[in-house]
This record gives C-alpha cells, sequence and structure tokens, in this order.
C-alpha cells in the first residue's frame, strides 16, 4: 500500500485519544492500587515515578517515533529497519492475540455483573436458598455471597483445572456481544476508531470523578485515604517495590505490543509525537493515582464496615455471656471490657475465648487484593453496602466495560495493522472482512474461557501469555534502534519529524539507562520463574469456600513453556528463514551471472 493511500487520524486529537484509551485500563484501576497497598501506600509513588522518568516515557515515545517514520504495523516496520527483525513484529502480533483472547472474557464478566445489576436486591448482596428453602446453601454460607457469585453463578467454576466441563451459556453469549461491539467499534479501521475514542478515552473519567464524590464521603473513607498517602519508606530498601514499580509502568503503557507503532502508523509525517507520548504517559500515571483514591476511599468504607462489624459481635458476644448494661459496653471501650472481664470473671470468660474475634483496622487495610478479586469480589462487596447499590453497581460496570473496550482497540489493532499491510490480503480482503474474521477468530477461541475450568486456563494466559515475550520484545527494540540501527540515524528520522533533534534526556535513556532496566527486569524474571519451582494456580474448593493452591499438572506446565516460548521464537526463526532466504536469492544471483557470462563467451 502506498503511503498516499494510508488512512489517517483526523487530527492529532484523536491519535491522543486512541492512546489514553488503550494504555489506561483495567490495570490502573485493580493493579496500581494493590501495588501500593502492598508496597507501603504513598513510599511507592516515588520508584513509581522514577521509573515512569527513566523506563515509561522513553520507550513510550521510541514505539511512536517507529510507527510514525515506517508508516506501517509492526511486522512491516521492523522489516523495514531490517529483514532480519520481522519477527519481532510477528512476536508483538503473537502476543497481542493472546492477550485479545482472555482480556475481552473480562469484558464478558463485565456485561454479566451490569445485566445482574438491574434488580431490586442485587443477586451477590445476598445468598441464595438451598432447594429445601431450610436456609441458604452451603457453599455461600461458608464463603461469601459476592464469592459465591463470582465462582459459582459468574464462572460455575470447577474444583480443578483437570475437570471438563460445558460451555457456560450465558458468559459466551456475553463474550459473543463483546465480541460484537469491538467489532463495530473497529469496522471502519482508524475512521471508527478514532470517533469511538472520544467516549471511551473521556466517560471513565467520569464515573471516576462521580465515584471519587460518593467515596470520600462514605463513613470511614478518609482511613483508606489517609492509609494511602502515609508511606512506609522502609519500603524503598525492598527490591521488589522497585521490580514492581518498574513492571506496572511498563504493562500499564502497553509497550511492546505493537499497538502503539500500529496508532503512530495513522499519524501524519510532521505530527509532534515527543509531546504526545509525554502527555499520554502523564495521564496514564495520573489516572493510576487518581483511581487509587477512589479505590482507597472504597477500601477505608469497606475495612471501617468490617471493623465496626467485629466489634459489635464481640459486644453482643459480651452481653449475653455476662450481666452487663446494654449501655455499658460500647466500640470505644470493648478492649477495656475484655481485659476486665478476663480478670474478673476467668473462668466464665474461657467459655467464650475461642469465639472472640481479633478486631483490627489496621489488618482489614492490609489486606491486599488484585485483579479480579478487587474488581468482582471486593468491589461489589462495598457496594452492597451503599444506599441505591443498584445505581453504583451500573455506573462501576459501564466504567469497567468501558476501560476493557478501550484497552481492547489498541490490542485487535495491533493485530489487524500489520495484516492490512500484507497487499494480497488487501487486496481479496475489504477491511470489514478482515476486522470481522480477525474478531471471529478471537471469539472461537475465547469460547474455552467461559467453560467450567476455563478461569484456570484465564490465570494461565494473563501470568505467562505476555510477561516474558514483552521483555524481551522491548529490549530487542530499544536495542535494535540503538546499536543496529543506530542512534544517529534515529535522531536524523526524528528531526525530520519534527524539525529538531532529540535533546540529551531521550538519548541518554535510550543508550544506556532503559536497555540496563530492561536485561534487569528480564534476568530477574528468569531467575524468579526458576527459582519458584512447579508452577500453581488458585482453586475454588466449595467445600471450604475458598481458593486453595493447587500445581498445574504436566500438560499444565507443557502449555505455560509453550505460551513463553512461542512469541518468543518468532524473533530468532524469522531472523534464520531471512538469512536462509538472502543466501538463496544470492545464490541464484550469482549463477545467473555466470550463465550470463557463459553464453556471451
Amino acid at each position: 500500500m502506498e503511503k498516499e493511500a494510508r488512512p489517517s487520524w483526523d487530527n492529532p486529537m484523536q491519535f491522543v485519544l486512541a492512546c489514553v484509551s488503550y494504555a489506561v485500563g483495567l490495570g490502573n484501576v485493580w493493579r496500581f492500587p494493590y501495588l501500593c497497598q502492598m508496597h507501603g501506600g504513598g513510599g511507592f509513588m516515588i520508584p513509581y515515578l522514577i521509573m515512569l522518568v527513566l523506563e515509561g516515557i522513553p520507550l513510550f515515545c521510541m514505539e511512536l517515533a517507529i510507527g510514525q517514520k515506517m508508516r506501517l504495523g509492526s511486522i512491516g516496520a521492523w522489516s523495514a529497519i531490517s529483514p532480519y527483525l520481522g519477527g519481532v513484529g510477528i512476536a508483538s502480533v503473537v502476543t497481542s492475540l493472546y492477550l485479545c483472547l482472555y482480556y475481552n472474557v473480562i469484558n464478558a464478566w463485565s456485561f454479566w455483573y451490569l445485566f445482574h445489576s438491574f434488580q431490586t436486591v442485587l443477586p451477590w448482596s445476598q445468598c441464595p436458598v438451598n432447594s429445601n428453602r431450610t436456609g441458604f446453601l452451603e457453599e455461600c454460607e461458608v464463603a461469601t455471597p459476592t464469592q459465591y457469585f463470582f465462582f459459582r453463578e459468574t464462572l460455575n467454576i470447577s474444583s480443578s483445572i483437570d475437570e471438563n466441563g460445558s460451555l457456560h451459556m450465558g458468559q459466551a453469549l456475553c463474550l459473543l456481544l463483546a465480541w460484537l461491539i469491538v467489532y463495530l467499534f473497529i469496522v471502519r479501521g482508524v475512521k471508527s476508531t478514532g470517533k469511538v475514542v472520544y467516549f471511551t478515552a473521556t466517560f471513565p473519567y467520569v464515573v471516576l470523578i462521580i465515584y471519587l464524590i460518593r467515596g470520600v464521603t462514605l463513613h470511614g473513607a478518609l482511613n483508606g485515604v489517609k492509609y494511602m498517602f502515609t508511606p512506609k519508606l522502609e519500603q524503598l530498601a525492598n527490591p521488589q517495590t522497585w521490580i514492581n514499580a518498574s513492571t506496572q509502568i511498563f504493562f500499564s503503557l502497553g509497550l511492546g505490543f505493537g499497538s502503539l507503532i500500529a496508532f503512530a502508523s495513522y499519524n501524519h509525517h510532521k505530527n509532534n509525537f515527543e509531546k504526545q507520548a509525554i502527555v499520554v504517559s502523564l495521564i496514564n500515571s495520573g489516572t493510576s493515582i487518581f483511581a487509587s483514591i477512589v479505590t482507597f476511599s472504597i477500601y477505608g468504607f469497606k475495612a471501617t464496615f468490617n471493623y465496626e462489624s467485629c466489634l459489635e459481635r464481640t459486644r453482643l458476644l459480651l452481653l449475653n455471656t455476662f450481666e452487663l448494661a446494654e449501655d455499658a459496653v460500647n466500640k470505644d471501650n470493648i478492649t477495656f471490657w475484655i481485659t476486665e472481664l478476663n480478670h474478673s470473671h476467668p473462668e466464665q470468660f474461657e467459655t467464650i475465648a475461642i469465639k472472640l474475634e481479633t478486631c483490627s483496622l489496621e489488618a482489614e487495610l492490609d489486606t491486599a487484593v488484585e485483579g479480579t478479586g478487587l474488581a468482582f469480589i471486593v468491589y461489589t462487596e462495598a457496594i452492597t453496602n451503599m444506599p441505591i447499590s443498584q445505581l453504583w453497581s451500573v455506573l462501576y460496570f459501564i466504567m469497567l466495560l468501558l476501560l476493557g473496550m478501550g484497552s481492547m482497540l489498541g490490542n485487535v489493532t495491533a493485530i489487524i495493522t500489520p495484516l492490512r499491510d500484507f497487499q494480497l490480503l488487501t487486496q481479496r480482503l475489504s477491511s470489514e472482512t478482515l476486522n470481522g474474521l480477525v474478531c471471529i477468530f478471537c471469539l472461537l477461541l475465547g469460547l474455552g474461557f467461559t467453560t467450567r475450568p476455563g478461569n484456570y486456563w484465564f490465570t494461565m494466559f494473563n501470568d505467562y501469555g505476555a510477561t516474558f515475550s514483552l521483555l524481551f520484545i522491548v529490549l530487542i527494540e530499544v536495542i535494535t534502534v540503538s546499536y543496529i540501527y543506530g542512534l544517529k540515524r534515529f535522531q536524523k528520522d526524528i528531526e525530520d519529524m519534527l524539525g529538531h533533534q532529540p535533546n540529551w534526556y531521550w538519548k541518554i535513556m535510550w543508550g544506556a539507562i532503559s536497555p540496563l532496566l530492561l536485561i534487569s527486569m528480564f534476568v530477574f524474571y528468569i531467575i524468579n520463574y526458576i527459582q519458584g519451582g512447579t508452577p500453581t494456580y488458585q482453586a475454588w474448593n466449595k467445600e471450604m469456600g475458598k481458593s486453595v493452591e493447587m500445581e498445574y499438572p504436566v500438560y499444565g506446565q507443557a502449555f505455560i513453556a509453550l505460551l513463553l516460548v512461542s512469541s518468543v521464537s518468532c524473533v530468532p526463526i524469522t531472523a534464520i528463514y531471512a538469512f536462509c532466504m538472502r543466501r538463496q536469492h544470492g545464490t541464484v544471483v550469482q549463477e545467473r551471472s555466470i550463465n550470463t557470462m557463459t553464453s556471451a563467451i
């Protein structure tokens, strides 16, 4: 396809919003708050912002520059830089494919919860009765209503990955709906995507602002916000804190998937991508911090609610056991009464000692939850305790859907754009047909995640489908640009687009700091994987009402190895293929020259 015929964004704002919609995703809402909670609240901000400057912004800008200069998707762009590097683009496409397969399942769950929010009583707020109508279902009673609804009603999960099970038809239909909407968003390529991002990139902020106003007015919300901004500076001496800050920046910006290269390939040649890279990176990180304030206000409300409920149960236990006036024991003096009664009535106190709970607000706030556990269990539990809970549930899951769909636009574009660069496909298939075939292919493969053991395969893809390959891909990218393509040539390309060469900050980051950080992360991941032993997963035990750790079976471990190797192997395989083809081509040319000379003689 000729460069002049390539479609473009209508204006730079569409490109910025597309990048924001892609980069600002579910990880900003459920991963970043978890890391803050785990690594000392406000203290985590220090390594996070440092890694943003040293790693996030430079690599983000580099990928935008490559896409805008080459005006091609990831495969075409890297092949244009060097025929031996086409495998980098293929690895990006394979990794994006893995992500698309399971990421849209989260959107299907959001649809499922959204549809169930339009009820008089939220179905995850109370346990269903048993078949005899003599009590509640045992599985729900030993767990919690929110856990039961997620693991049994939403997933209908099996007890292990080894158990077979049929499709969950409700989830399969929600997944079909999710892919249908993704297709409608991308049906006309950048022309339709450019219109959609005005909504997907902005409306989540409206919901976050509404939730912030509601969150900070909840009882106990300030306990959570105070917990977030109280730094535990001793965590700065923990290497894991810096590793997690680095990986969060890396994955939050969506580096290595090829989405940024694809988006930038639709820019005009003179577009100021340098300024846009800084703006989008800062918006992304600012959103993480903003979403954390909202999340920790909800955390504070939930923790305070649980803490005060614990105190009330203890108060009632003391009143029912000892002869005390009802107003004598309250939440403020309950510790005094426990100590006093233990001394004055030791024998009687001993009979209830096993029933006494340890109530601690700090312990409640320290309970860290991430991922689906935070989004579909902790948040939903907090929502059930809010007035007009249906309204807050609808708003929350609409926000999750828009965040998820915005990220899916970038993920699917990373696959479709390189395919559109192949003239063989574009000559035979219209844009609408090609986009539809990609969506149908991903839908059919993704249906496996809606079976009873599907969530365990979802976890496998989430844990091993992208992390290792993305680190490898971006490491190869920055080494290629700095030391194979050459920083001087890259600087001239940037000067051609922007009218000036990149300053010393970009040169130092691309040439030294970012590669060293990526090498460190890559080595740490390999060491951590080796030392981790046999891979494990969390299996739902319905008798215990909680998740238990189990080892993956042999075939599961083999599939994990396949996930790790399948994408990164594209790089050496493609390089070897290109080498063989060039060598064969050179031999053929040489033979033709000899034959021509012989004929002439």
